[in-house]
């Protein structure tokens, strides 16, 4: 497998795939961030129903279409799924992605996509953390950009991505397949 360049050349170090890392960091007393498993398929599935838009097109009725889905991801040494719990329950998940490219001087991205927090946990700053640590993440993977895409009817995410740091630098574009 290849690694990722974590200095802009093609010769130098690099770092393990993501798929590799033994990803489980405790942010608090009561919280761990860890990398989601099978088992956590359920619960984020229901975060991510629970919004606005994610009501729309998801559905906790069959899990077997997201199953599928977490076999690839979980399989695919440049994504990362991860959770947050906490005292045994999830709180949190987001999905993180390690593009390699040739643009930026040949170095790596971050994307971060999916950020949910579950109802009971919103408004605590679980957001700011979860994209705290993908951030710290991204660049421990030897990334020198992250970014993320929100939905343009998501106004309240947009401020807080600003909030963050993030810069609203691109216009997205989208074609459904199916």
């Amino acid at each position: 497998m290849l690694g990722l360049v974590n200095d802009n050349t093609a010769t130098g170090p690099t770092h393990p795939p993501v798929n590799d890392l033994d990803i489980h960091r405790t942010i608090a007393d009561d919280l761990d961030i860890r990398r989601a498993t099978a088992a956590d398929v359920a619960g984020i599935v229901a975060m991510i129903a629970d919004d606005q838009l994610g009501a729309t097109r998801e559905s906790t009725d069959d899990l077997t279409p997201y199953l599928a889905a977490f076999n690839r991801i979980d399989t695919d040494p440049n994504q990362l799924l991860v959770v947050a719990e906490r005292n045994n329950e999830l709180v949190g998940t987001l999905q993180l992605t390690i593009i390699p490219g040739l643009s930026r001087r040949g170095s790596s991205r971050g994307l971060i996509e999916a950020v949910r927090v579950a109802t009971t946990a919103r408004g605590e700053g679980l957001g700011t953390t979860l994209i705290r640590w993908a951030i710290e993440e991204s660049r421990t993977r030897g990334c020198t950009l992250v970014q993320l895409t929100s939905d343009k009817s998501r106004t309240k995410a947009h401020n807080f991505y600003t909030n963050l740091g993030f810069e609203n630098t691109h216009e997205g574009f989208k074609l459904k397949l199916n």
